[in-house]
């Protein structure tokens, strides 16, 4: 039983799509294992079929995460409650110079990158536990809003939106009490049974 619903059966699938993670494909096991236990869905594993360079600006020298959602939604399996796409690429959306992921709100699918997650981007020793603990609270992060969870303000829910990394490392790994009866009252209206 998932820590966060004692007594709730999950019916739905998620589906982790790792995408270019190369040196972090180790990083994808321990995930697997936070997200069965945040979410109480089955997690399988699903290699992508699309051209990760589809996503490629040139002038940005970035990756599209828009264009990376459509492409994961173009091949969600039959099964998916959910799709997750993992990667080790920059991401960008027009708007912001960086994003760590992107979601659709209500919707679906999310991503998450390791790229700025890790230590060694900014100059410091690698940290695999450092690492590996920011990729699980931005992943729970962007899951969370496709069950139509938006930022939260309290401290340190991980829903917390979050800049820098810095403030990543602030928050949990949890949902606060409101986030969490939000995310219940969610799954529940979308399929998880009492």
């Amino acid at each position: 039983m998932p820590a966060w619903s004692p007594g709730i059966v999950v019916v739905g699938v998620l589906y982790l799509v790792p995408i270019y993670c190369g040196a972090q494909r180790d990083l994808i096991a321990p995930l697997v294992e936070s997200l069965v236990e945040v979410f109480g869905l089955q997690v399988k594993q699903y290699p992508p079929s699309f051209d990760l360079e589809l996503a490629f600006d040139s002038l940005r020298g970035q990756y599209s995460s828009r264009i990376l959602l459509a492409q994961l939604l173009r091949e969600v399996p039959e099964d998916a409650s959910r799709i997750l796409g993992v990667t080790g690429v920059d991401l960008f959306i027009p708007v912001l110079t960086y994003v760590f992921g992107e979601a659709q709100l209500d919707g679906r699918a999310a991503l998450v990158s390791t790229y700025r997650l890790d230590d060694q981007l900014y100059g410091l020793p690698a940290n695999r536990n450092l690492l590996a603990d920011r990729l699980r609270k931005e992943a729970i992060h962007e899951i969370g809003h496709t069950y139509n969870l938006l930022h939260c303000q309290r401290n340190p829910c991980v829903m917390m939106s979050s800049t820098n990394v810095e403030s990543i490392d602030l928050k949990s790994d949890r949902f606060c009490d409101h986030c969490l009866r939000d995310f219940r009252q969610e799954a529940t209206r979308i399929g998880i049974r009492q």
